[in-house]
């Protein structure tokens, strides 16, 4: 169950990428950092935030109320 779990996630992690590399320009903007990226670097900048994220959501899924 949790393989199927793991492919289920692959679409949304290409649309968050994408998301990313759409929202750069503000988040750059902001931070006052470099305004241009391509969609590799997207694809890195989203892997590092869900390795950052991923034990949490875990975490917290498992917690029972």
């Amino acid at each position: 169950m949790g393989y199927f779990r793991i492919l289920s996630a692959i679409p949304g992690f290409f649309l968050s990428s994408l998301f990313v590399m759409l929202l750069w320009d503000v988040i750059a903007s902001r931070m006052d950092i470099a305004a241009d990226i391509n969609y590799v670097t997207s694809m890195l900048i989203t892997f590092t935030l869900w390795i950052g994220v991923a034990p949490l959501a875990a975490v917290a899924g498992r917690k029972k109320f």
